[in-house]
């Protein structure tokens, strides 16, 4: 309790994910597919964040329904839809959604802003820095920015996924102290709470404080069992993972407990927090490491891990084993070890096509090589983040 109530200490500006399980209308019977958004749940919570907001805390929404509340209005009950069927409920469904939200806050006497975001947005740091400049500007205005991914129009190649990832991305961006991720579950649990235990074994318990994503972690989210949701619990855990290495701490709440906000906000053991108390990388090497998508791999040797690893070198043609993908100059790309394991993640200084001719080589015979096109650099360390 003492590490929550130190980290509220220092809480001047927060982001809260609101789940579309969490604002859906789940008391009338209906399966999840033929729910609707609930006006009574998205009131609730603009006077929540409306009380946080009291207490002096800028407050960033990021909120799912759209694809819901839109399914509802073209009346699509069946589970699996098309792509254009999805953008076509993101379309009418997101402004249904702001239009809740608006008239909800505006009771509150606080008015909103609609923020759509697709990865095009937030892998092109100059928009990326727009984006954080046009939050900031309504933050100082008192609005309350409320954030979507823009599914009416994003494919799969520019989608950022869940907005579990993007409200990760959020909290990064405008350099919140906490993210708050409301979802229909208490936490995380060591073990699947839904699945029966065998005679004589213990229940599944809820883990209180998270100070390390591994693979454990991950292993335990698990995957969502919820239809109504993208993700589930592993896509929370990897936005805790996320926040975290930029020293934010995330905690994941039951959203369906009306007191939640008061209990957290007070300095109570609920939920689960991902805090490890350690500072932050920098905010451009987060971006690469955490916010831009892969577009390839490099396997390194040996030599080169350690290098990488243990010497804060950056990588160079000599050290690659292997090129993988398609991709340009200036694309993130992930490094593997010859085990396959994750080593970090950088911007590279060659296309696939130049890197596949002069892996393996040393730095002179790059250099007679590529003439002008040379970078003695694979990629340098500025640009590359080693986990």
């Amino acid at each position: 309790m003492e590490v929550r109530q130190d980290i509220l200490k220092g809480v001047k500006r927060v982001v809260i994910k609101i789940g579309s399980s969490v604002i859906s209308n789940r008391d009338k019977g209906r399966s999840s597919l033929e729910c609707g958004l609930s006006r009574d749940w998205v009131r609730h919570y603009a006077r929540k964040i409306s009380s946080i907001r009291d207490m002096g805390i800028d407050v960033v929404l990021v909120s799912s329904g759209a694809i819901m509340a839109g399914r509802e209005r073209l009346e699509f009950g069946r589970a699996d839809l098309t792509i254009p069927e999805k953008q076509a409920c993101a379309a009418i469904g997101q402004s249904f959604l702001m239009h809740t939200y608006e008239k909800a806050f505006e009771k509150k006497e606080i008015k909103v802003a609609q923020i759509l975001l697709s990865h095009d947005d937030l892998g092109n740091r100059k928009r990326y820095l727009n984006a954080k400049h046009t939050i900031e500007a309504l933050l100082e205005k008192g609005v309350i920015p409320i954030i979507n991914e823009n599914d009416s129009v994003t494919v799969e190649e520019i989608k950022i996924g869940d907005n579990d990832s993007l409200s990760a991305t959020v909290a990064c961006l405008v350099d919140a102290q906490l993210l708050i991720i409301l979802s229909d579950v208490d936490g995380l649990y060591d073990r699947d709470p839904s699945l029966k235990s065998s005679s004589g074994a213990e229940k599944a318990q809820l883990l209180s404080h998270v100070s390390r994503v591994n693979e454990d972690i991950e292993k335990i989210a698990g995957k969502s069992n919820n239809r109504l949701t993208v993700g589930g619990m592993v896509t929370k855990v990897l936005a805790a993972k996320k926040t975290m290495s930029f020293g934010i701490p995330a905690l994941v709440v039951n959203g369906l407990d009306e007191k939640v906000i008061e209990k957290i906000f007070t300095g109570k053991e609920v939920g689960t927090l991902f805090w490890s108390g350690k500072g932050k990388i920098r905010d451009r090497k987060h971006w690469i490491a955490h916010t831009l998508k892969s577009a390839g791999t490099l396997t390194v040797d040996a030599g080169a891990r350690k290098a990488l690893v243990e010497g804060g070198k950056s990588l160079l043609p000599a050290g690659l084993v292997k090129v993988s993908g398609n991709f340009e100059f200036g694309n993130a790309l992930t490094l593997v070890d010859e085990s396959g394991i994750e080593i970090g993640r950088g911007l590279v200084n060659y296309n696939s096509r130049d890197l596949e001719n002069i892996k393996g080589m040393k730095t002179s015979a790059v250099r007679s090589l590529m003439g002008k096109a040379f970078y003695e650099e694979v990629i340098h360390r500025d640009d590359l983040v080693i986990f």
